[in-house]
């Protein structure tokens, strides 16, 4: 059995790792916001997505969470009217991508302060761990 402390580090280090993937993708997607097909009508970039699940460890007697995979964003993509872009359609129409840099700025910012609030606990456990060889070491 593991000792709590250590589960919750664990835990914490699960979160860690799936918000970095997250920051990961959201930057991707902001990056390619204007990616657009290499010939005329081509489909442009599809934005992507995270899915998580939770997962029962039984060594740790919790759920931890873990990256279950990515996925691509299945909304339309925008259509602007540009008859002089190299991506342009006969109508000289552009497929851009279904990027939204709102959407991705929020969810930036979630996987940011999920990221910290893990972080946070990692540090409060470690701290808890000091105190406790602390309290050992005096009696």
């Amino acid at each position: 059995m593991i000792d709590s402390l250590q589960a919750i580090g664990q835990i914490a280090a699960g979160g860690l790792e799936a918000q970095s993937t997250r920051l990961r993708i959201v930057s991707e997607n902001i990056a390619n916001a204007r990616s657009t097909g290499n010939t005329a009508g081509a489909d442009p970039y599809s934005r992507k997505t995270v899915l998580f699940q939770a997962q029962l460890d039984r060594e740790l007697g919790a759920s931890a969470v873990s990256i279950k995979g990515l996925s691509t964003d299945k909304s339309p993509f925008r259509i602007e009217y540009d008859p002089g872009h190299p991506a342009a359609d006969e109508s000289g129409n552009v497929k851009l991508p279904n990027v939204d840099m709102l959407v991705e700025m929020a969810d930036m910012r979630e996987a940011t302060r999920s990221y910290e609030a893990n972080l946070q606990m990692m540090k409060q456990a470690r701290s808890m761990i000091s105190m406790t060889i602390d309290l050992l070491r005096g009696s």
